[in-house]
């Protein structure tokens, strides 16, 4: 996309979000059968805004930020809309896709290692992207590659620039992810576990270069984490996922306060608190239950087997989204919570 379009195309959001997710569904072909790993998801995310999508492993949430991108393995079948900027990305084609990631909108991946190529230096995987898309000569390239390590405080940049991925610490790698994710300034970042595997105080600088990239750009961020504290610190609004589908979407504060789903309210209420229960020997909470297999499109509510309100009508009938709260939005027959809860630390 040459520079012109790319205005035109920013022009295209005023008033209307950034990111408009539609009815996306991503089913998978198996020698088993169609796996339905996501099921007519929609979000919208606006400018500048960090929409943060949670929910336990396996629920779509990945799934989701790859079809995103188009970057779903081969046997995925991707339908609905992910409309960017006045585009349809799942209909443009691939040369234009191409000009869109890494500049307009880039990833941080959740495996650094698997991520990056261990037959290059973390400088030259950097480069890569400056030089694709801002056109910069070598010297240039090398010099912004090193002011970005300096950017997610590696040390000694000018000489961890010319380092391979297995020389470094896995916190190191996902910063060097982080850093060729905020190369090019996009409006976009998809963060898939931006701090996975990181101590607690290289977590907080993680989550420091990503609210200044909101700040200083107004870049929007899809934020995927299973860290509720995390989505506390940064995130403006939260989808719940869960089982492929979006079971509950509201302000951060809201959701944490009076959250609706059982669901929510489970994940919630998992969240371990040694502040309010020191000296006592209680069991955690946990969600009674397996997650269900995904083939094929349930009947009725993805969550009846494991809920503790389910009732015949949840069994044999799917929630639609409702608005129960201003601005809260739940699938559920029977919302509410049971008593106020504090968001995690």
């Amino acid at each position: 996309m040459s520079e012109p379009e790319r205005v035109d195309q920013e022009s295209k959001t005023d008033g209307g979000p950034l990111l408009d997710i539609r009815d996306l569904t991503v089913q998978f072909d198996t020698d088993e059968g169609p796996v339905l790993a996501v099921n007519r998801l929609s979000l919208r995310l606006d400018a500048g805004q960090v929409l943060a999508l949670v929910g336990e492993s396996g629920c779509g949430k990945t799934v989701t930020a790859l079809s995103l991108l188009r970057l779903a393995p081969p046997n995925a079948r991707v339908t609905g809309q992910v409309v960017f900027a006045g585009r349809d990305l799942l209909t443009v084609r691939q040369r234009d896709l191409r000009s869109v990631r890494g500049r307009d909108i880039s990833m941080v991946f959740q495996e650094p290692m698997s991520s990056l190529n261990p037959v290059f230096t973390v400088g030259r995987q950097i480069t890569e992207v400056l030089r694709r898309h801002q056109k910069l000569s070598g010297r240039a390239a090398r010099a912004r590659a090193v002011e970005l390590l300096d950017l997610v405080r590696i040390p000694t940049p000018s000489r961890r620039v010319d380092e391979y991925p297995h020389q470094m610490s896995g916190g190191m790698r996902q910063r060097v992810m982080i850093a060729m994710a905020v190369a090019c300034s996009p409006r976009l970042v998809i963060a898939d576990e931006p701090t996975t595997a990181l101590d607690v105080t290289i977590q907080a600088q993680a989550l420091d270069i990503l609210r200044d990239l909101r700040e200083r750009f107004g870049t929007a961020i899809l934020l995927i984490t299973h860290n509720l504290g995390v989505v506390a610190d940064l995130a403006d609004r939260v989808a719940v996922m869960y089982a492929g589908h979006k079971v509950e979407e509201a302000p951060v504060d809201r959701l944490f306060a009076t959250p609706q789903h059982p669901y929510t309210i489970g994940l919630l209420g998992a969240v371990p608190r040694p502040e309010l229960h020191r000296g006592d020997d209680r069991r955690l909470a946990e969600i009674p239950g397996l997650v269900p297999v995904l083939r094929g499109a349930p009947t009725g509510c993805v969550f009846a087997p494991r809920c503790d309100r389910g009732t015949d009508e949840c069994q044999a009938t799917a929630p639609a989204l409702t608005q129960v709260l201003p601005d809260q939005q739940v699938a559920c027959f029977h919302p509410g919570a049971r008593e106020p809860q504090e968001v995690p630390a």
